[in-house]
């Protein structure tokens, strides 16, 4: 697998060439955005570790590129803590955020979880003849066989496997609160290694393709210390 890091810091950029490369993984290291979309223009990547601060720009906006390029996962590594930076992030598609100082273990973790749910996103559902219904809520219509949203008014709305499996989970469970953990174990697959923070990703980008004002959510409800809730009614069709 390839990953680009991208950050401005030199001893950083060759902790992660030495580090990642000793776990099997090729990498391409750029020190600000011109490098970096060079390096995206050449081999096929399959990860980008970005940092938020480089010379020549905003890495949020490099973010922003490549989502709207790609699919290719990003995992932001940022001296930002504040947590509208890692919610602007998650927003603009990042797939996770780790701040510095880091734990290298930890990033190495973090890449193979994003890894596996990307590749796991591509595979066909294990077992379609579980999935034989169609459900109806608020202004949507969610067919579990072809894992397909459509809207009200027909419009068909994209959703990755991931997304689809968390959205399966809620409209099986709808008006009860569901925890982080619930909610990993209703979506982990087999042998993959999850974080919590990847549920509240995965939150953030239903919400942004559901819900007719993700600020203020009327669909999926957090329940502030408990968890999640779908407060919708759901009927099958």
């Amino acid at each position: 697998m390839h990953i680009l890091a991208v950050d401005d810091d030199e001893p950083i950029r060759e902790l992660l060439a030495s580090y990642l490369a000793g776990e099997g993984y090729r990498v391409t290291t750029a020190h600000d955005t011109v490098s970096a979309k060079q390096a995206l223009d050449g081999d096929p990547v399959d990860l980008v570790v970005c940092d938020l601060r480089l010379p020549d720009g905003d890495g949020l906006g490099l973010v922003r590129q490549i989502r709207t390029d790609s699919q290719i996962p990003v995992i932001i590594l940022s001296s930002k803590d504040q947590d509208v930076d890692r919610i602007v992030g998650l927003e603009l598609g990042a797939d996770d955020y780790l701040t510095k100082p880091f734990n290298p273990r930890e990033l190495l973790a973090r890449i193979k979880a994003v890894l596996r749910r990307v590749s796991n996103d591509a595979r066909p559902p294990r077992n379609p003849d579980e999935l034989r219904a169609v459900v109806q809520f608020a202004n949507w219509e969610l067919d579990l066989t072809a894992q397909r949203l459509r809207g009200q008014e027909g419009r068909e709305v994209e959703l990755t496997k991931a997304e689809f499996g968390l959205l399966a989970a809620f409209v099986k469970r709808p008006q009860r609160v569901l925890t982080r953990d619930q909610l990993l174990d209703l979506t982990r697959v087999d042998g993959a290694e999850v974080f919590d923070r990847s549920i509240d990703v995965l939150i953030l980008r239903l919400r942004r393709k559901i819900e007719a004002n993700p600020k203020e959510p009327r669909i999926i409800k957090t329940e502030r210390g408990a968890g999640y809730v779908f407060d919708a009614k759901v009927r099958t069709v």
